[in-house]
């Protein structure tokens, strides 16, 4: 893009949740409209945006449409077809690249790159049999974590495989859903953090502050900034993150979760091409939104200043969490933030909240 958009241009988006609600949100702020591509009628974007086309993200006819309405697209979640993403660019701009989302659908793929660039991870192997998760058990000191390689998220697609607990590793792979799998050391750590980072168009970099995140049952449950790390640990996870960005010729903000082992390693363990759920607390604690910094970026704007105003905890309202709400609004220094979404179902991301602090 050799210039930015100007006011009042359509920015595509594929995948109508949460996110792409809050990027729609954070798009009308800066003047421009969206589209929305998602097969689910009245989904939490097409609330906010100016048109929804409802048909499968894989659907030729309306990939066309999309292009024919956009003057450039972006998605909200990392699953969209590779393929959807390469017809797409051959007729307008999709930020981030889809390369970015092909490495990133498959675990292999992912941590084999990382690696490739000079960013640690825990040790890991391919699996494709019950022999190959025991190899690799005795090799990993008899612990480790089982992956399906594609579309697990929120802890779906995984087992925790620890020493003296596995009786017996026959038909664990058919268990799995006889699919290609990745296993890989279990880390002892001291926390998760989070980085997210944004590259414009320009190649200019900024990332926001780390988050230390907490999950239970798979599900990120809270983001706390600061998190509460040395610098020097911050420090390693931001030049990481951003070697990651050079990598890709990244356009637009990406999420890169890493644990800090308790040896003082920082071993990332995933990115997400897109904004993140680790970083909603920036709609709150800072004046640029991880969603504005990601809307500048596909824009060709300057980016952003990343910095905080306020120490604060993000967290998620998870299913029956819902029924907090009166309280929460009852509350000082708190910015609710809910999904429009129809159903409430136990495990179902409904909203989040921010309390805000002093501090910085």
């Amino acid at each position: 893009m050799s210039k930015p958009l100007a006011p009042g241009a359509a920015i595509g988006i594929i995948g109508g949740g949460q996110l792409g609600r809050m990027l729609a949100m954070a798009a009308a702020r800066l003047g421009y409209r969206t589209v929305v591509l998602e097969p689910q009628a009245d989904c939490p974007a097409a609330q906010l945006a100016n048109h929804q086309i409802v048909s499968a993200y894989d659907d030729p006819a309306a990939l066309d449409a999309l292009a024919r309405q956009a003057s450039v697209v972006t998605y909200e979640f990392e699953n969209v077809p590779v393929e959807a993403a390469n017809r797409l660019a051959l007729s307008v701009p999709v930020f981030p690249p889809p390369r970015a989302l092909e490495v990133s659908q498959d675990r292999l793929a992912e941590k084999t790159f990382l690696n490739a660039n000079g960013i640690s991870t825990a040790a890991f192997r391919a699996v494709d049999n019950d022999g190959d998760i025991a190899a690799a058990l005795d090799a990993f000191d008899g612990s480790g974590v089982l992956k399906t390689r594609r579309l697990g998220y929120d802890g779906k697609g995984q087992r925790v495989l620890r020493s003296g607990e596995v009786r017996s590793l026959e038909g664990t792979f058919v268990a799995m859903g006889n699919v290609p799998l990745i296993i890989e050391e279990l880390v002892s750590f001291e926390c998760e953090i989070s980085m997210i980072a944004a590259r414009g168009s320009d190649g200019s970099v900024a990332a926001f502050d780390p988050a230390r995140n907490v999950h239970r049952e798979g599900i990120l449950r809270s983001s706390t900034v600061p998190a509460g790390v040395p610098e020097e640990i911050a420090g390693e996870a931001r030049r990481a993150s951003f070697r990651l960005l050079e990598a890709l010729d990244y356009v637009g903000v990406i999420g890169v979760e890493f644990f800090v082992a308790a040896d003082g390693r920082v071993l990332a363990n995933e990115f997400a091409p897109r904004v993140h759920n680790s970083g909603h607390w920036t709609e709150a604690a800072c004046v640029v939104s991880q969603f504005e910094q990601h809307i500048r970026a596909i824009a060709g704007l300057p980016l952003g200043e990343p910095g905080r105003h306020s120490d604060c905890v993000m967290e998620n309202l998870i299913g029956d969490d819902m029924d907090r709400v009166p309280a929460l609004l009852a509350e000082p220094n708190l910015l609710l933030h809910l999904y429009g979404k129809a159903e409430t179902r136990p495990g179902r991301k409904m909203g989040h909240f921010t309390r805000l602090s002093s501090g910085v």
